[in-house]
């Protein structure tokens, strides 16, 4: 338990070393470009001046202590490149086990021994679970797993939170940062202090809110209330962010007040300078909690596994229902001869998220150094 403890902490302090790095050779990258635009030169003569300038430095310290200086920046590249390996091996090994695992057999899955590498690949546990089954009596799904239902809850689900967070975080961030009224900077500190309230605390009261409008635990006979009243019950609890708030504050803190008064002058009315100078200039913050923002849905478990039936196949989202499929097939299989079928439905939910990861992650970067540094 203690060298779990030890690895997982090693990871995150990983994880958060090379997001740091990532940052700030983004950040470098980002000044240079700025840099050279305002010289009204080409990038890669900027950098070529750079390098003349290293190397006129360089002409004027001694050997000796040029070559301890060239050993030092060598060992300690080397070092750092690899302590990243290392971290990124701790990360990809889970993922690249769910998927060997989803290409191997019931049997070879039960074998003692196992494996890097499968002896056969098969697709057995994707024809298994794309094969549904379901009780006649009750309706309950007794086999394999409905994505069909589960991508299209979890697109609806995702698609209003977060068109209502994007929206309520704009102007809420705007009014904390532009519009000036008594008592703004005591209620946005009141507001940055529910950050440090945990998690759960909230769940206990907003489940209690929901529970009280009839949104969870409505009568069977009233299906269609019921259905709606848990869509609701998903969306509208997480229609605002204090941190997206706080980090779109930010962002168009940097905005100069200069620009806004100008503004007022020539008889621009607030909304308008929202949306035709502070969302523009806010676009790749923006674009970031958007994307955050609709992650955050795909990735929802707790939430909804409280305010939706899990007999109900129809309601599942990609989170809670990948587990609730399971729960009558490994009744009937066991758990071992599930396991690739497991990592498989795993696999299958993963793929969109890293696709829109890798698609939009430049905009994701942007906005990260956009929202934490000043301009």
């Amino acid at each position: 338990e203690i060298l779990l403890i030890l690895l997982g902490l090693a990871a995150l302090f990983g994880i958060g070393y090379l997001i740091v790095y990532l940052v700030s050779k983004h950040k470098q990258k980002v000044k240079a470009e700025q840099l050279a635009l305002e010289k009204g030169v080409e990038l890669s003569e900027l950098e070529r001046a750079k390098e003349i300038k290293r190397k006129e430095k360089e002409a004027y310290v001694p050997e000796d202590q040029l070559k301890a200086f060239r050993i030092k920046r060598t060992t300690l590249k080397v070092i750092t490149y690899i302590f990243l390996i290392l971290v990124a091996l701790f990360i990809l090994i889970p993922f690249y086990w769910m998927v060997i695992t989803s290409f191997k057999s019931a049997e070879e899955i039960a074998a003692t021994r196992p494996s890097l590498i499968p002896n056969k690949i098969t697709f057995e546990a994707y024809r298994n679970i794309f094969r549904i089954e379901v009780n006649p009596y009750n309706g309950t799904l007794r086999r394999g797993v409905p994505f069909l239902y589960m991508f299209g809850n979890t697109i609806l689900v995702g698609f209003f939170t977060t068109i209502f967070t994007v929206i309520s975080v704009v102007f809420s961030a705007f009014a904390f940062s532009r519009l000036r009224f008594k008592g703004s900077d005591l209620l946005f500190t009141i507001l940055l202090s529910t950050m440090m309230v945990p998690g759960e605390v909230f769940i206990i009261t907003n489940y209690g809110t929901v529970s009280r409008l009839g949104w969870v635990g409505a009568p069977l006979n009233a299906e269609t209330g019921r259905i709606v009243g848990n869509y609701l019950a998903m969306i509208l609890p997480f229609i605002g962010s204090v941190f997206y708030t706080f980090y779109l504050r930010q962002t168009f803190k940097q905005v100069p007040d200069e620009l806004y008064y100008a503004a007022k002058v020539d008889g621009v009315g607030d909304f308008k300078y929202l949306f035709k100078v502070m969302i523009p200039i806010a676009k790749p913050t923006i674009i970031t909690i958007t994307i955050l923002s609709l992650m955050g849905s795909w990735n929802a478990y707790i939430w909804p596994n409280l305010v939706t039936d899990f007999q109900n196949y129809k309601l599942w989202l990609v989170s809670n229902g990948l587990s609730n499929a399971f729960r009558s097939t490994i009744e009937l299989s066991g758990p071992n001869n599930v396991l690739n079928q497991q990592m498989a439905g795993s696999l299958i939910i993963t793929l969109p998220l890293l696709i829109i990861f890798f698609a939009l992650k430049k905009h994701i970067m942007r906005g990260v150094v956009r929202g934490g540094t000043k301009g």
